[in-house]
This record gives structure tokens, C-alpha cells and sequence, in this order.
């Protein structure tokens, strides 16, 4: 795990043990007695954990704890040879196919055009075929109901191997679902949310058929605006449709040629797309890695353009809140330093952590208890914690005004939906206490307790879980080819909903699967789950962690934590 200052010996010492490199975070991992942190943890007094340990305590009002604990060498090299060997068998398959001696349902260019340069003959193109194809009923898998702390499922069946897929009519019911983006349980059917966008779309209609400078703004449009910026704590906010184009389509407007992106290498494809559609430099610092970043920065300040050695026009750091693949916190305090000392803007994707973190619930700012106008451009999306869709863009009104007019995503694009408008607005005020209620205050309590408790308690079976302690992004890791299937189908056997992430989205030694947790599961469900992932933790030998802790009696949750904040 990795700490702040904070909560560092006060000697400093750092001992380092059993070769262990600087890991992805960029900080050399040390080794301290678990003695020292026995009031938090319950541990045994002879057990060591992994911890790390930045250089900027003083920016940390709390720890900053994140665990990232190295592949063990047996199961790596154990991962590659099963990849060699799917390799291997693909390359005969694709052999056999040649020769029409297997069949072959895969896109394939035409007979005719077989003189052209292929446009699906890639490493992707091959994966798809020889692996994907092996674990595709993981995926894609159509369900029936309200995506909430449970759901039902739509069974299927294939007869080819999985290249296509026939209903049988059968519903799976009461599956308990760890794989959906419901941070706060808004994804329901019942209750004010529902109620109220069941009313605007009586009023209003389902669709708008314009754009925002058209005849598609709304009066609902305008007063959602008005509660994300006085939720954000900024001057301005805008919304559009969709979480993806928010990013995508609104960056080419912010940077363009004669600029310098610096993008943290794990970030979104929506953040990666966006940087190369703006024409601008990119380069990519090593994740949540201060170090790097700022070498990055003193390069450009130093060096400036290629060839011309010009300054640059602007220079844009974008990171995210919560990185959705590994479950970690991005180290604001220290961003916002390095971007206040070098002059660069940032650009802050808070599509997991809004809603999700904070003691208010309004994000990697809150969290960290920071002032909203240290982030330039603060990005979000409604998709997940508010149970809507789309995206917002928030910050000083000079910012939001240009983007207005000048990004594509809000000239071009359809308004939102009504009912989707209403659901947000219900969702935003019941987080911020102003429909009368603590409703949301108790998701938003209850999701950190939960999260906290999930994270322990894998910990504790022998799981390698990567990510901050606080994340409700929980990647736990699989590895090896074989067993990203089967613990999706194990799971789902036992009525548990998981979502199992390979290649092409992480890389490809590091399969795992990713739990989201949801302020909506009670402690029965959470207990239900953990105990049928140990059972098939066991069962495919999944338990690789070398750092077990001792079960700990109590519920490992502070209550102050969270404490009660008053707007």
C-alpha cells in the first residue's frame, strides 16, 4: 500500500526489503512494521505491509493509502506462457481457416477486394479472434431490470463458440450486481428521481429535436446548469448528452496546435482521444507519478516547442479523479502545487469521483478538502453516481461562454432529454440535502463505509487489490488468460454480476476483474458476495497477495471519517 507523509514513521525511516522496485505510482515501495499502524489495522505484530511515501505531507489533511502490490514471478511467467500458448494455437487456427478446414464468422475482406490493403488484419483483429472469442458470454450480457444492487438477467446459450448467441427465454432473477456504475443507488424505479422525471416527461416530452442555440434549450436545462455550478462551488457549468463526447469533442476547443498536453498514462480513451483531435503535443507521465510530471514540466518551461524552442501557447496537465481501471486516487494537493508553480492549467475528469468521494459527495475536491478554483476545467459525467447520462464542463463563466460556442459538442449536439435533465436535478439536490431529507448525505456515508469493508475484507482473503482504500473502484486481479472467463462464469453461476476486463482495456498481463460498490448494497449482499469470491478465489487459485492482514473483529469504518458539514 502507499501512504502520505501523513502517516509515516517520524523517524522517516524507509527500509526496503526483498528487491522490490519503484512501482507505478513512482515511489520506491518500503516496508514498515505493522506494529506501527496496529491501532488501525488489528495486525499481527511480525506482519510487514507494503507502504510508500511521498514528499509532500503538509498538502495531506488525512492518509492517502493506495496499494499496488507487485505480480508475483510465478504468476507472471506462468500469464505469458498461457498467452504463448494461445498465441501458438491461434496461429494453427488461422492456418486451418486459410484452408477453410475451420469456419470462419469473423469481418474478412471480399474475394474481389483481396488486392487491397486489408482494413482488418491487425494484432486486434487476431486477439478477437483467438481469445475474445473463447470469453465473449462474459460480456454483452442483456439484463431485464433496474441495473441496481440486484438485477435479472437474460440467459442465453451458443452453439457455434461463441460467435453468436441464442435467448432461451429463461430470466435470471435477484442477481446480485457488483459490475454497475450505481455509486449512490440513483439507478431505480422507485422513489423521487423516478417520480419526478415521470412527470417532466409527461410535460416535456421524451426528446428535444434541437440543439441548446436552437429552440432545444430548456428552462430545465438552464436551472440544471445553475445546480451543477452551486453544487461544483464555481461560477459557471454547462451539460451535454453524452460522458464521452464531453471530453472528446470539448478539448480540440480548449488546446490546438502550438500547446502541450500532458496526459497521466492511464487515462480514458475519451481524455486520449480528445488530446489527439486538438492537434496539440502530447507527452504521457507515468501514472499518479509527481516526479515524472513535473520533469515533464521543467522540460517544456525549459525547452519549449521542437525545432523552434518558442513557448509553448498553453501548457494543460489532465488527469482523473478516479481511474476507472485501477481504482486509484489522483494526488490533487500535489497536481495543483506543480500547476500553480509552473503556470499550466489543469484539466480534472471527475466521471467515477463525482458523487462518489468527498465528504459532501462532490468529488476528488471535496475529498481532498481544496478550493474548486485551483481546477481549471473541472469535467464530469451524470452517467454514474446521479443514475442519468451525459456530461459537464464547470469552471470561471469566461470559460464557459467560450466553450458555447466554440466546442463541438454543444453547437452540434441534440439538448438532452427532459426526463434525463430531471433525474440529475432530483438526484444533485437530494445529495445536497435541499429536497428536505438526509437521504443522500446516507448514500453518500454509506458508500464510503461500504467501500472501506469491501477493500478490508478482500485484503484479508489474500486477494491482490489494486487501488486508494477509499475508491469504490475495486480491481481485483486474475491475470492469467484462462481464468478471466472462468470467474465471470463462476461467478455468475452463484447469482453474483461481475464485470471481468481484459486486453485491449488493460494491458495484457493484467486481466482483472473490477467491482464497483454501491451505496445501495446492504452488508448481507456485500457479506453474500465476498464469501462466494473466496469460494471461487479458491476454487481458480486467485488468492496470489504475499501481504495478508488478520481478520479484524469489528467493522474496519471511522466514523469520523465523514463527519456532518454544513453548506
Amino acid at each position: 500500500m502507499t501512504e502520505s507523509p501523513a502517516t509515516k514513521p517520524a523517524n522517516g525511516e524507509v527500509r526496503v526489503k526483498n528487491g522490490l522496485k519503484p512501482e507505478r505510482n513512482g515511489l520506491v515501495k518500503s516496508l514498515h512494521r505493522c506494529h506501527e499502524r496496529q491501532h488501525k489495522h488489528h495486525c499481527h505484530p511480525d506482519e510487514e505491509e507494503v507502504h510508500a511515501a511521498s514528499h509532500h505531507g503538509s498538502l495531506y489533511k488525512r492518509p492517502f493509502i493506495e496499494s499496488f502490490e507487485e505480480t508475483p514471478m510465478l504468476v507472471a511467467v506462468l500469464t505469458y506462457m498461457g498467452y504463448g500458448i494461445l498465441t501458438i494455437f491461434g496461429y494453427l487456427r488461422d492456418f486451418l481457416r486459410q484452408w477453410k478446414i475451420e469456419r470462419c464468422h469473423i469481418a474478412r475482406e471480399k474475394e474481389e477486394q483481396k488486392d487491397f490493403v486489408p482494413l482488418y488484419q491487425d494484432f486486434e483483429n487476431f486477439y478477437t479472434r483467438n481469445l475474445y472469442m473463447r470469453i465473449r458470454d462474459n460480456w454483452n450480457r442483456p439484463i431485464c431490470s433496474v441495473p441496481g444492487a440486484k438485477m435479472d438477467l437474460m440467459e442465453r446459450a451458443s452453439q457455434d463458440y461463441n460467435w453468436t448467441f441464442e435467448y432461451t427465454g429463461r430470466v435470471v432473477p435477484d442477481v446480485i450486481n457488483l459490475g454497475s456504475y450505481n455509486y449512490l443507488g440513483f439507478a431505480e424505479n422507485t422513489g423521487p428521481c423516478a417520480e419526478s422525471a415521470a412527470e417532466v416527461t409527461v410535460k416535456y416530452g421524451v426528446g428535444v429535436a434541437s440543439t441548446r442555440q436552437e429552440i432545444g434549450n430548456l428552462d430545465r436545462h438552464e436551472e440544471m446548469e445553475k445546480l451543477v455550478a452551486k453544487f461544483l462551488g464555481v461560477e459557471s457549468a454547462m451539460a451535454f448528452g453524452m460522458g464521452f463526447a464531453t471530453n472528446s469533442m470539448n478539448m480540440p476547443a480548449l488546446a490546438g496546435k502550438g500547446c502541450l498536453i500532458l496526459s497521466d498514462e492511464l487515462n480514458h480513451a475519451s481524455l486520449v482521444l480528445g488530446a489527439r483531435l486538438s492537434g496539440s503535443t502530447i507527452r504521457v507521465f507515468k501514472h499518479n507519478n509527481m516526479q515524472s510530471l513535473e520533469k515533464l514540466l521543467k522540460e517544456a518551461i525549459v525547452h519549449g516547442q521542437p525545432r523552434t524552442h518558442r513557448p509553448w501557447k498553453k501548457i494543460l496537465i489532465v488527469v482523473e479523479g478516479i481511474y476507472s481501471m485501477e481504482g486509484s486516487i489522483v494526488r490533487l494537493p500535489e497536481v495543483i502545487a506543480l500547476k500553480k508553480r509552473y503556470r499550466a492549467y489543469l484539466y480534472l475528469d471527475e466521471a467515477h469521483s463525482i458523487g462518489a468521494l468527498g465528504p459532501r459527495g462532490r468529488g476528488v475536491v471535496d475529498y481532498f478538502g481544496l478550493d474548486p478554483c485551483d481546477v481549471d476545467v473541472m469535467m464530469g459525467t451524470f452517467t454514474k453516481s446521479f443514475g442519468a447520462a451525459g456530461g459537464y464542463i464547470a469552471g470561471k463563466r469566461e470559460l464557459i461562454e467560450y466553450l458555447r460556442s466554440h466546442s463541438h459538442s454543444a453547437v452540434y449536439a441534440t439538448s438532452m432529454s427532459p426526463p434525463v435533465v430531471e433525474q440529475i436535478i432530483t438526484s444533485m439536490k437530494c445529495i445536497m440535502g435541499e429536497d428536505g431529507t438526509t437521504i443522500g448525505c446516507d448514500r453518500v456515508r454509506q458508500l464510503a463505509e461500504n467501500t472501506v469493508y469491501f477493500r478490508k475484507r478482500l485484503r484479508e482473503m489474500g486477494f491482490i487489490i489494486y487501488g486508494n482504500n477509499d475508491s469504490p473502484v475495486v480491481p481485483m486481479m486474475l491475470y492469467m488468460p484462462a481464468k478471466i472467463g472462468a470467474f465471470g462464469r463462476e461467478m455468475l453461476k452463484r447469482n453474483i454480476g461481475v464485470v471481468v476486463v481484459g486486453f485491449p482495456a488493460t494491458p495484457i498481463i493484467e486481466s482483472r476483474a473490477r467491482f464497483c460498490i454501491s451505496a445501495a448494497h446492504s452488508k448481507d449482499m456485500l457479506d453474500r458476495a465476498l464469501s462466494v469470491i473466496s469460494e471461487v478465489g479458491d476454487l481458480l487459485q486467485l488468492k496470489y497477495s504475499r501481504h495478508r492482514i488478520q481478520p479484524s473483529s469489528a467493522r474496519p469504518f471511522d466514523d469520523n471519517v465523514y463527519e456532518d458539514i454544513d453548506d
